[in-house]
Parts: C-alpha cells; structure tokens; sequence
C-alpha cells in the first residue's frame, strides 16, 4: 500500500520503507529518510532545499536569539569614554600590568628640555587600539580599545576613544576594584609632588609630569611675610563653616607685587607644596582665552588647587582691535571682574595675582573681594641675605658676617634673591668663592 500526492508527485511507499527497514526505530527513520529525501522527485526539484534552506534560517535566528540571551545572562561590559577622568587612569595601569596578551601597541612619549638645555625622553607603551585579554583576581577580561573616525574633540584635534571591558556576570565586582587599583597608582605618582595645570580648551590638564614639592623653608621673604601669607591661607581654608553662616562668598584673592625676581612665583609654588595643593596657571594674554572660557574654567578648578594669575598688568596692555579679528585679547577687564567677583564666580577658591607694576592695575581690581590681601615682595634685605648664605653654607657663620659687611658696604638695595641664588648657585661648594664675588652684585646683569 501507498499513499501518493494529488498529482501522483512524490509518493511514499510505506510498505518499501517496512520492508528496507531492520524493524527498529533507527532503521525505519533511515529508511523513511532515504524514501522521503533522497528517492522523491519532488524534493529533488527544488520544494525540499526551499524547505531546507527555511529551516536553517529559522535555526540560525534562533541560535543568533539565543546567543545574545545568553550573553546578556552570563557577561557583563564596563565603558570608559575618553572624555573621562578614568580613562588616562586606566590605561596607565594598563601599561604596567603584567598578565595582560596584547598584539596592538601604542607609545607615549614624555620628552622634557632642561634649563641647560640636555633632554629627556620617556617611552611608554599603552594598549593601542584593538583587543586586549588580561587575567585579573583569576577573572578574565576582554579589554576593546576603540578609535572612532567620525567623532574628534575639538579641544585637541584628537578622535574620541572608549575602552570596553567584558567578563563574566558573576565577575562584575572586580570592576570597581580595578579602577581604585588605578586611581591608587595614579595618585601615588602624585604623591609628594605638585601639578601644574594649564588650561586646555574648557578643561584642565596637567602640565607635563608632577614636579617634586617645593619646601617652603626654600624660599625666604622678609621676615615674617612668608608665614603670614601662609596663616591668613590657613585660616581661610578652617573658616568655611564661618563664611557660609554669614552668607559671604567663599574665596580669597591674594596679590604679590613688587620687582622681577624677588621669589613671587617661587613662593606661590613653595606655598603649594606646604598646604599640599595644586596650582592652575591661567595665561589672560591668551589669543583664544574669551570671558565665557575664563567664567567656565574658573569654576572648574580641580580640588585642593590655587588658581595662579601671573604678570595680571600686562593682560590688557596690548588690547588692539581689528577689522579681521576684532581684539587680539579675547578677556575683557569686566568678564576679569566678573569671573573674580561675579554672580557666576567660583565658590572655595583661592586665587594669587602676581606684578611687577601694581601702579597700572585699574583700581576696580584691587576692591576687596577681588584682592583680599596685598603683600609686598621687594628686593633682598639683609635678613634675607643673611638666611640664604646660611641656607646654601650651612654653619659657616663666620663667612657670613663677612658676606653680609661686604653687601652692607656696597651700599645697594635693588639686588634681588634671584641675584643673589644665581651667585650662590655658581659658588654652591665655595662659600669663600661667594665671599669674594660680592662685588658682582652691583651689576645685575653679570654672566657668572
């Protein structure tokens, strides 16, 4: 017996597929195979691989389906864009870790020029783009460094970056352990050291590699000015409580004057060292520096930092308009005024102001509010010269009675410490050699 399809197409022999069979179940599905698949006209016609070629689809779809189930059931991803504090961070740590398999490389090159002018430069390789497999806590993770091509940061010119980290759900937590153990690494190559940060775009970056803490002892002022700059500081950054109960805003603007190399800045990066802050060096003559740049990064300043404004007369000096470019200097003196002491100002902030001529600040910017504490930074007194020889000839007390009589017999008063610890510095093993150099003194532009 048979059945056979209407059109006598493709008809299945039930009593051959019996009779070819061994009369266990495999055998007769073998045999209905062959009977159906292999031996019908039919399938061979085209109707079975359309059906065929159905099946595998609907396979396929389902297997893709189940596949994404399972990796949002069983993986998890971690991404850290570029614009992310973490991201530098990450990819430090990166670089120094050992169990890591990576075939794409980058480098970083650190390249920094003296002041004699010798140079040093410093490789690192990071991970490049591409992937990256590390073992970490004996969790594996697939680290994806991508580069895209569409989207630059206009601030620098470069493409934005993410990199993305995947491991099993169950391993999520080492996430979070991960980025502390960068942070961690991060902060301890700041430890015991000063950044520098300059403005880049609307942000801040550091400026180059962390300089090593200035001791505040390194620099001497007139006796007693150093430490009360360093008390009012002090006290200023202990009376928050006091400021916010009396509705006053909380900031303070300090203002060094007085003649080139007397130790402003000096003392400003000594003073940073001794309250463990960082400083922010803005330039105001910036060509591309405007007041709504100005009001955004000063109210953007990272933690623990002082705000440092150098050489504020000559920001307005050169101010010329154009046809083309309208004012070379892109700060106006109110957009100063109002970044300082302005609805929009930045709250818990410490700001110091250097000049070389306070007679050509506009007396606008020396209201309180503005600059609540002016010292003055003058040339070298002899208690200033006497604590330097002291400082650089340690117990040579009786030379530097006899340095002091020779300075005091010169009859000069515009010798700066600049002049000073450049003489200092030529003789730093010849405290007699200083002694008898003196006399170099009275003319400051002597080439030692």
């Amino acid at each position: 017996m048979s059945q056979t399809s209407g059109n006598g197409v493709g008809a299945i022999d039930l009593e051959k597929i019996q009779k070819n069979s061994d009369g266990s179940i495999t055998g007769v599905a073998k045999s209905a195979f062959n009977e159906v698949v292999v031996n019908n006209p039919y399938f061979a016609a085209g109707g079975g691989l359309m059906l065929l070629g159905t099946t595998l689809a609907v396979a396929r779809h389902g297997i893709v389906k189940s596949s994404g189930f399972f990796y949002r059931q069983l993986l998890v991803d971690l991404e850290i864009p570029s614009k992310d504090k973490s991201y530098l961070w990450f990819l430090e740590w990166m670089s120094r870790y050992k169990h890591r398999s990576s075939r794409h490389l980058s480098v970083e090159t650190n390249y920094v020029q003296h002041d004699n002018g010798a140079i040093t430069t410093k490789f690192s390789l990071v991970p490049g783009p591409g992937k990256h497999l590390i073992k970490y806590q004996g969790a594996y993770m697939l680290i994806n460094r991508e580069r895209s091509g569409k989207l630059i940061d206009m601030t620098n010119g470069s493409p934005f970056e993410t990199v993305t980290l995947t491991t099993l759900y169950r391993d999520r937590f080492l996430f979070q352990s991960l980025l502390d153990e960068a942070k961690k690494l991060a902060l301890k190559a700041q430890e015991g050291k000063t950044v520098l940060f300059t403005s880049w775009g609307p942000e801040w970056r550091p400026f180059g590699q962390p300089r090593k803490k200035r001791m505040f002892g390194s620099v001497i002022l007139d006796e007693g000015v150093g430490e009360a700059i360093l008390n009012d500081v002090k006290d200023f950054m202990e009376s928050g409580d006091w400021y916010h109960r009396r509705g006053i805003p909380y900031r303070r603007g300090y203002l060094l004057y007085g003649p080139p190399g007397s130790g402003k800045t000096s003392y400003i990066q000594a003073l940073a060292g001794e309250l463990d802050y960082n400083i922010c060096i803005l330039n105001l003559s910036e060509n591309n520096l405007t007041d709504d740049r100005l009001n955004h990064l000063m109210n953007h300043i990272p933690e623990r930092s002082i705000l440092l404004l150098e050489d504020v007369d000559a920001a307005f000096n050169k101010r010329e308009q154009s046809k083309e470019k309208g004012f070379t200097s892109g700060v106006t003196f109110s957009g100063l005024l109002n970044a300082l002491d302005g609805v929009t100002s930045a709250e818990e902030c410490i700001t110091f102001m250097t000049t070389n001529h306070p007679d050509k600040l506009d007396p606008a910017l020396m209201r309180p509010g503005r600059v609540d504490f002016k010292v003055f930074i003058n040339n070298a007194t002899e208690y200033q010269v006497r604590k330097m020889f002291l400082r650089f000839y340690e117990d040579e007390h009786e030379l530097c009675d006899q340095f002091t009589r020779k300075y005091r017999d010169l009859g000069i008063s515009d010798v700066s410490t600049a002049q000073l610890q450049g003489l200092f510095i030529y003789n730093k093993r010849n405290p007699q050699g200083a002694v008898d150099m003196v006399e170099t003194l009275r003319r400051p532009s002597t080439v030692f």
